[in-house]
């Protein structure tokens, strides 16, 4: 009798962050085995090169076209298409989790848990989404102009998912493997990996920074201090993050370089 072997390939576990970051069919080319989803935050960065590159794509090819405002609309839309809303849906939780459940732990897992969406969750994702359209459209009608906003896009998507992926090695999981929504808990990321998240975040931000001479300490400072805060709120409440946690921040740290820049 023959035996099948599931083995893992080199490639399987950036392919399982694509298929868990986004919505494209990845999933054809291969189905990476289970154990690689629980190190997909590992490559967190790597997807937002693709999905930064895809709005940061639809933004200037828009504006060539139509009027900045609508091309950064389009330019959302698609970011939403391609990711699924995937992080979104945890900043809406996120909101209605800490702004309806107080101080009680097991109250804001159950909402953030819920699928339904409150008031707080969606008066948060329309305070957020229009704060990123502003600041884009603030941007792409600055001196840094509609390029410089599509490499604002390129150089902070990934950078915001680099530190936010901070949370997974500075708390544990909130809640039991078997309680969380995608049934995987990450993996505390090793050393390799966290240089690896390093190389993936800090380049495109580098280069942004050469190609634009904007100021490095505040544009690298604020966001961080951002996730920091974030981070002392989560891990007072619920002494560890959540998947819906690492979605709101990521959101959040990115919309913090994008007012950076505009301060600028």
């Amino acid at each position: 009798m023959q035996t099948v072997i599931n083995s893992t390939r080199w490639y399987d576990r950036p392919l399982a962050a694509f298929i868990f970051f986004t919505r494209l069919p990845f999933w054809r080319l291969r189905q990476p085995p289970k154990e690689c989803y629980k190190s997909v935050v590992e490559w967190w960065p790597l997807t937002g090169w693709l999905t930064g590159g895809l709005m940061a794509a639809t933004l200037y090819v828009g504006s060539l076209y139509l009027p900045y405002v609508i091309a950064v609309l389009i330019a959302i839309v698609v970011r939403l298409l391609v990711t699924g809303a995937l992080h979104e849906d945890g900043l809406a939780d996120f909101f209605d989790g800490f702004g309806g459940g107080g101080s009680n732990r097991e109250r804001i897992l159950a909402i953030m848990k819920d699928s339904h969406i409150g008031t707080y969750g969606v008066l948060g994702l329309i305070l957020y989404e229009s704060l990123l359209a502003a600041t884009l459209y603030a941007i792409v009608c600055s001196p840094l102009g509609v390029l410089g906003g599509a490499f604002t896009i390129l150089a902070a998507t990934p950078f915001a998912r680099m530190v936010t992926a901070q949370l997974v090695m500075m708390m544990p999981y909130a809640r039991r493997e078997d309680e969380a929504k995608s049934k995987t808990v990450y993996r505390r990321p090793t050393t390799a990996a966290g240089i690896s998240l390093a190389v993936q975040g800090m380049l495109p931000m580098v280069a942004y920074i050469w190609y634009t001479g904007i100021r490095w300490d505040m544009l690298i400072f604020i966001p961080c201090l951002v996730m920091y805060f974030l981070y002392l709120l989560i891990w007072r409440r619920l002494h560890g993050y959540t998947g819906d946690c690492c979605g709101a921040v990521c959101l959040l740290v990115e919309l913090a370089v994008f007012l950076v820049v505009c301060a600028q």
